[in-house]
């Protein structure tokens, strides 16, 4: 089966071709960076503007280089290329509701036109299958059940997939996501956008972890904003934040050398937080992998945190390759390709889900893993 996906979500304009859900002919990414840096963060209008102005030529690209036989971006296109795609997939949420619509309405229109399949897909979910788009990676059906950690600028959340199609959150941040509260941090401390990439590059300069104690991203028992998840497999990131305005204040950076030692502090502070509670999620249940996907998943100090504790609890560490990390559109082309997302009737009848949910909440049992 090859599907042409289509990605909108925020502020890449992605498509991508892909063979039987985890073979990559071609990924196209056109990234508005540049157009956001101004701003120190997304706007909505600017990102919906770009999508409408770039997803035509995204797309286009993305045929030519899975079926130009010069293998080649540039160049004719050959309107006998849409032979060569079963279904399009798309976005339909969580994300952007001024973005979303532009992939949506974009990919039910050609679904439409060319009499081909509409497959829409959860963004969450799609980060999780990007693991299983790296050439070796095991077979999605070997990895499971796993144990899931997203984690990008908009969503941090831990997801049990006892097995595929089946999503459980069992855990997420109650406010800020951990891409987010990197933004923030680099803004304060003059590091520029995106600021995950700016706090990883600058931490790694740093002699140190520890030149300032930061909170770890603790949440309380009772918050009404837990449902039914508990709290010690939750994250509150908002606040840390404010610590860091607070201590810029008292102690303010002389040097670049001090701005590194707190960046690798607030960044540490950020990486334990997920570091503890991926172990105890990793302790409490029997998993056979643990996937880790989202734009923050290329944060090297992560990286190293969580292979010891994939290493400790004896299970598999599945990385997506950096290009898959970031928003992009083979991995809702893969997840397609691998049947998952909504079909038939139900995918026409689709509208954007600024707020969509990843599978149920579940309260998982840790008290012998405590």
């Amino acid at each position: 089966m090859v599907v042409l996906g289509i990605e909108t979500s925020c502020d890449e304009s992605a498509a991508a071709v892909v063979r039987d859900g985890t073979a990559v002919l071609s990924s196209a990414v056109f990234s508005q960076v540049a157009l956001h840096q101004p701003y120190g963060g997304v706007v909505p209008e600017i990102a919906s503007r770009s999508h409408v102005e770039k997803i035509s030529g995204v797309i286009r690209d993305a045929m030519r280089g899975a079926f130009s036989t010069a293998g080649s971006a540039g160049g004719v296109f050959d309107p006998a290329w849409w032979d060569g795609i079963d279904a399009v997939a798309v976005t339909y949420g969580p994300g952007l509701a001024s973005s979303l619509i532009v992939g949506l309405s974009a990919a039910k229109g050609l679904a439409l036109r060319l009499n081909k399949p509409l497959i829409g897909i959860n963004h969450i979910e799609a980060h999780i299958h990007s693991v299983f788009l790296s050439p070796d990676a095991p077979p999605p059906a070997e990895a499971f059940p796993l144990l899931a950690l997203v984690v990008s600028g908009g969503h941090t959340c831990w997801i049990e997939m006892p097995r595929p199609g089946e999503c459980r959150l069992i855990g997420q941040t109650l406010d800020d996501a951990a891409g987010e509260a990197f933004d923030k941090a680099a803004k304060l401390l003059g590091l520029g956008y995106p600021g995950g990439p700016a706090i990883d590059r600058v931490a790694a300069t740093a002699g140190s972890f520890d030149a300032a104690a930061f909170p770890k991203g603790s949440t309380r028992p009772g918050n009404p904003a837990l449902g039914a998840l508990r709290a010690d497999m939750c994250v509150s990131f908002s606040g840390l934040k404010t610590a860091l305005m607070h201590y810029l204040r008292r102690r303010p950076p002389d040097n670049a050398e001090c701005v590194a030692e707190i960046a690798a502090a607030y960044q540490e502070a950020i990486v334990a937080a997920l570091a503890e509670r991926s172990a105890r999620a990793l302790r409490a249940c029997d998993y056979r992998a643990f996937a880790l996907g989202g734009g923050v998943s290329l944060n090297r100090r992560l990286r190293v945190r969580l292979r010891q504790v994939a290493d400790a609890a004896g299970v598999r560490l599945l990385l997506a390759e950096p290009r898959f990390c970031g928003d992009n559109a083979a991995m809702i082309a893969g997840l397609a390709g691998s049947g998952g997302g909504v079909r038939g009737l139900a995918a026409l009848g689709l509208d954007v889900a600024p707020a969509l949910e990843t599978g149920l909440q579940m309260s998982v049992d840790f008290s012998s893993s405590a």
